[in-house]
Parts: structure tokens; sequence; C-alpha cells
């Protein structure tokens, strides 16, 4: 009976903490999974780290394009499913004012990275945050992770959790749309 009761209030304070921590411009609450939309639009975070290339790339670098900004692991199952199918996406949808900037949170950086791109090509830019604690600004409660950005940089819709592409790229339609 303590363990159990021991067990609620970690649990409880675990809770109290992401959502005290969870910036409240986040918009409404959603399960993993979930897509939302934000319900004010916010200006996306700041963005920048480098490249396998060791270039810096900044989210600002592409201003005027829709991103869908992927936060992703070599080590995550549903991060790998969702690859080939984001690598399509990007393919047809990149000369509409399209990108997908992957930002690899594999504390391994750029070594795991490379190892897997062996396996599956990635076309789309891929940045390298170089562990699991999110960047600055952004909340990263498991991955997969991604924001929609729209051409003026606020964040027009987010998943936390495996996506359902064909659910993303009616987004990224509405969004080029605008």
């Amino acid at each position: 009976m303590k363990k159990t009761v021991v067990a609620v209030v970690i649990a409880a304070g675990a809770v109290a903490v992401y959502l005290l921590a969870t910036p409240k411009s986040s918009g409404p609450a959603q399960a993993p999974g979930d897509a939302a939309a934000v319900a004010e639009f916010e200006t996306a975070a700041p963005l920048s780290a480098q490249t396998l290339a060791g270039k810096t790339v900044s989210l600002a670098d592409f201003k005027g394009t829709v991103v869908l900004v992927d936060f992703w692991a070599t080590w995550c199952d549903p991060c790998k499913e969702e690859i080939p199918d984001l690598v399509k996406m990007q393919e047809r949808l990149k000369d509409k004012g399209f990108t997908i900037l992957g930002v690899s949170m594999d504390e391994e950086g750029k070594a795991a990275v490379q190892r897997f791109l062996t396996k599956q090509p990635i076309t789309y830019p891929l940045i390298l945050n170089n562990g699991e604690r999110p960047p600055k600004g952004w909340v990263v409660p498991g991955l997969p992770t991604a924001y929609l950005i729209g051409r003026d940089g606020t964040v027009r819709r987010r998943w936390f959790g495996s996506k359902d592409v064909v659910e993303v790229e009616a987004a990224v339609n509405a969004a080029l749309a605008k």
C-alpha cells in the first residue's frame, strides 16, 4: 500500500512539473500522436544547429517557406518508419515552397546519423541536436515530434508521437495555400 501511495505521488509530481514547464502559449493539450492546431499562432522559437557537413543551418534560413520541423532519432522505431514517407512528401512538395528540417536528437550525433543514412537516405536538410534535451523554446515530450511552421514563421500545427503522413500532407497543403 505504501509503495502505491509513493508511486501515485511521484506520478502526480511528474505531471505537475511537465505542466509547469510547458509554455502556456503551446496551445491546447493533446495526447501523443494527436495533431492539434495551435489555438493562437505563436512565433516558432529560434532553431539553429550544424549539419553533418559542419555548416550551421537555422530555421530562419527558410523564411517564406512552409517547414515541417521533425524531431527524430536513429534509435526511434516510429521515426524510422515515417522517414520514407517524409522523403516522398518532401520530393512531391519541395517545388511549392515546402521543406522538412530534420532535427536529430541522437546523443552520438554525427556518427549515429551517418551510419543511419547508409541504410535510409534522407533528402531533406538535417541538423544535429547532439542529445535528447530539446532546443531552447521547443517542447519535445517524446519522439517523433513535429511542428508545422507557416511561411510567416508561426507554428500552425504540431504532432507529438507517430504522425499520419496523409494528415500531415493535408496540413502542409493548407499552409502552402495561405
